[in-house]
């Protein structure tokens, strides 16, 4: 499999004079690409010395490739990147969690990059294994770890300027957003429910799954973490009635899966709190809830306007 990798690479090197090649997609480095450049990952030091062939692995990662400038470099994405729009007609390889290395080699990319949790790790060590340079960095926890995250992104795929000028706009934004909470006259009770109609899965979030720092970041009281939830537990009646939510915050996908606001009514206990007896339900896109990317402050605002308004 790596000779074979490496056949199509030099193969790939010796009709560079092509920018684009039968699949549309770019060959040719990023303009003013500073390469090679050497990064900290999850899986230690990574080189990366081509990034003209880049697989995202991660909507928040993938958002923050197109926000630097690099959607012509982009030769594929995961599910949860391919509702981005500069993802559309670009091939997919599976979930972040199930990825398709098969897949991924099929575009020959230079560089993969992506959150520590993608996987799985199988498929992680066959991308390896191939001679692919696989760039893993920490999962966001809070809003404040899209900066980092942006400006590591960058120095990888050789735009570290770029990458500073988003950081810095995104910091901001964040700080903003963390400013407005701040100063909201109310501190609602949220719950933060994962709900997947489909597959009967109902869960209330606790501390560590993320959208507990974005609700404390929005000025709000992350109930499942004041319960003691360490990431996320089965939604029971005697859960919602101890948690006393002013507010259900859900996935948009969520809330469509069972239905809308009436559905999540329906789930065991909610129709008892404040929050369902007031229909006070609200509901934020996958990624804007994430908070890893460079949209970090302007979900974090949204969501501000959406619990205190």
């Amino acid at each position: 499999m790596a000779a074979a990798v490496l056949a199509v690479t030099a193969f790939a090197t010796a009709c560079g004079d092509d920018d684009k090649k039968s699949d549309g997609k770019s060959d040719k480095a990023p303009a003013g690409s500073v390469l090679p450049a050497t990064v900290d990952t999850t899986m230690g030091k990574v080189t990366v010395e081509d990034a003209s062939r880049i697989v995202p692995l991660g909507g928040d990662v993938a958002q923050t490739v197109y926000a630097l400038g690099l959607a012509s470099n982009v030769v594929g994405v995961d599910t949860s990147g391919a509702v981005l729009p500069e993802s559309k007609g670009k091939p997919t390889f599976g979930n972040s969690r199930g990825l398709n290395p098969e897949g991924i080699l099929a575009q020959r990319p230079t560089v993969a990059i992506g959150s520590a949790s993608v996987g799985p790790r199988t498929a992680i060590d066959q991308l390896k294994a191939a001679g692919v340079p696989i760039v893993l960095i920490p999962d966001s926890s809070k809003p404040e770890d899209a900066v980092t995250r942006i400006t590591t992104i960058a120095t990888a795929l050789g735009v570290p300027d770029k990458g500073r000028t988003l950081a810095d706009r995104t910091a901001g934004e964040i700080a903003t957003a963390k400013a407005k909470g701040a100063r909201a006259a109310t501190k609602p009770r949220v719950a933060f429910l994962y709900i997947r109609g489909q597959a009967n899965l109902y869960q209330i979030g606790g501390k560590g799954l993320g959208p507990d720092s974005m609700i404390t970041a929005a000025g709000g009281i992350d109930t499942g973490t004041e319960l003691g939830v360490q990431m996320s537990a089965a939604l029971t009646p005697e859960a919602m009635v101890s948690a006393k939510p002013d507010v259900i915050l859900v996935f948009q996908k969520g809330l469509e899966s069972v239905g809308g606001v009436d559905g999540v009514l329906k789930l065991p206990g909610v129709a008892q709190t404040p929050a369902g007896r007031n229909r006070k339900v609200v509901a934020m896109d996958d990624l804007e809830l994430g908070g890893g990317g460079p949209t970090a402050g302007v979900a974090l605002n949204k969501l501000v306007d959406l619990l205190h308004g």
